[in-house]
């Protein structure tokens, strides 16, 4: 009997997965970047399109695209699902290798199952090694000669960051503080808890992005919702959906912005000092929407969600609405395409790359998996001008997919070396990859 209703089960859940295939895109993805996309109508849509990009690693020898004059290279390879990067006052750069932790109450029945399929295909399906380790390049060639556990046996570690000499981690249930001097190669002490954050069993995103504050005296956390679009009730939503602000001192905690479906990637604007994230936006209302984006956050600024996306278009899915809410929510500044997943963003700083590179943001973005035809799986540059994005978004890094659709990588997490050049976590690949203009040495 059981044997048969799996059966029965399963040959469901592929003819639903299946049918799901055959809803697409009919808005060209371009018009999907910018302060302005386009937002067609939304489609209903019971399991969400899939459209699978199945991971493989890369071949020996190969490596993704850079674009015309620059050159990619691999700054360390042979690692465990790599994130996140920070890079330290010395140079040194730290790698969060780390996936979700078991989440007993999240996706449940037959869109669950199909669900974690999808999840297992596309690469995200592997334990956490629940490690942060560290690259060092002591003689400067682009390559890292030491590869070394940094701090292990954290919980599902994702965000960093260092003031003086404190280093925080953002777990995904709580951010941890542990002491640091300048050339640590390991961190053997136990940490000290800072601040909870949402955690829990069903803990639907469970990434928990960090950055500190310019004064060094609060610390900013990003939350992502803990579901699609409130469906398992907004009490379960407390705290999430939201950059969260720290106050490094006491360890109490508020709602900084809120309306964030997926938020990462926290960086601070140079020209403005605004803070600013990249958001996963939601699903299964077609291949066409909703934009993912960037925005500048404001404090106790509200940004749709669940109630509404980009701006003032209503979510009819959510029950019950919430029109004061949507009245209020703030339009995101740049959108980065449906469903791209978009992930880590840095603002250049360096010296490295041309002129027209200073103040810009980078962003890596991990891929679709329920888009028809995918998007994403890409490094891109969208320039800026007084605190603004001032044009069209650049590819810097392609080719994470090959001709058969298959994943041989997926860039997530995007930072800036020492000497200004580009890096970026690539967990599919296992590699971090580090982007450097052609006509410059390595040792630059």
């Amino acid at each position: 009997m059981y044997s048969n209703s799996r059966t029965i089960l399963l040959v469901g859940a592929l003819a639903l997965t299946l049918a799901a295939c055959n809803e697409q895109a009919n808005v060209p993805i371009e018009q999907g970047y910018g302060p302005k996309p386009t937002l067609p109508e939304p489609k209903s849509s019971w399991i969400p399109t899939v459209k699978i990009a199945t991971a493989t690693g890369w071949p020996s020898g190969e490596k993704p695209t850079a674009a015309d004059g620059f050159s990619v290279t691999a700054l360390a390879s042979g690692l465990n699902h790599p994130r996140t990067l920070f890079v330290l006052p010395n140079g040194d750069v730290l790698v969060a290798e780390t996936n979700a932790p078991p989440k007993p109450d999240d996706g449940g029945g037959i869109k669950g199952w199909v669900t974690k399929k999808v999840m297992g295909r596309a690469g995200a399906g592997v334990p956490s090694a629940n490690r942060i380790t560290l690259l060092r390049d002591a003689d400067g060639d682009g390559k890292a000669e030491t590869k070394s556990v940094f701090i292990e046996n954290l919980n599902s570690p994702f965000g960093m960051a260092l003031v003086g000499n404190d280093f925080y981690v953002a777990n995904t249930d709580a951010i941890m503080k542990f002491t640091y001097r300048d050339g640590d190669t390991r961190i053997t002490t136990a940490g000290t808890k800072v601040a909870d954050l949402p955690g829990g069993r069903r803990n639907h995103h469970w990434t928990k992005d960090l950055i500190a504050g310019p004064d060094g005296t609060k610390l900013y956390a990003t939350v992502g919702s803990n579901s699609n679009v409130g469906e398992n009730g907004m009490e379960a939503e407390k705290d999430r959906a939201a950059v969260l602000e720290i106050d490094i001192a006491t360890g109490s905690s508020r709602v900084f912005a809120s309306g964030l479906r997926n938020p990462n990637g926290p960086a601070w604007q140079p020209q403005s000092g605004a803070l600013w994230v990249v958001v996963n936006e939601r699903d299964e209302i077609g291949s066409d929407l909703v934009p993912d984006y960037m925005t500048s956050v404001k404090d106790g600024g509200f940004y749709g969600w669940p109630y509404s996306y980009f701006g003032q278009h209503v979510d009819v899915r959510v029950s019950p609405p919430r029109p004061d809410l949507v009245a209020k929510a703030i339009v995101p500044d740049y959108a980065l395409g449906p469903h791209t997943a978009s992930l880590g963003l840095t603002f250049y700083q360096g010296d490295l790359f041309p002129e027209s590179f200073k103040n810009g943001a980078f962003v890596g973005q991990h891929g679709s998996w329920n888009r028809n035809p995918r998007s994403g799986y890409k490094v891109i540059f969208v320039p800026f001008k007084d605190g603004m994005p001032s044009g069209k978004p650049q590819d810097i890094l392609t080719g994470f997919l090959n001709d058969q659709g298959e994943a041989r990588g997926r860039p997530v997490g995007v930072a800036i070396d020492k000497r200004g050049a580009l890096l970026v976590a690539d967990d599919v690949g296992n590699v971090v990859w580090r982007v450097t203009p052609a006509a410059k040495s390595a040792s630059r």
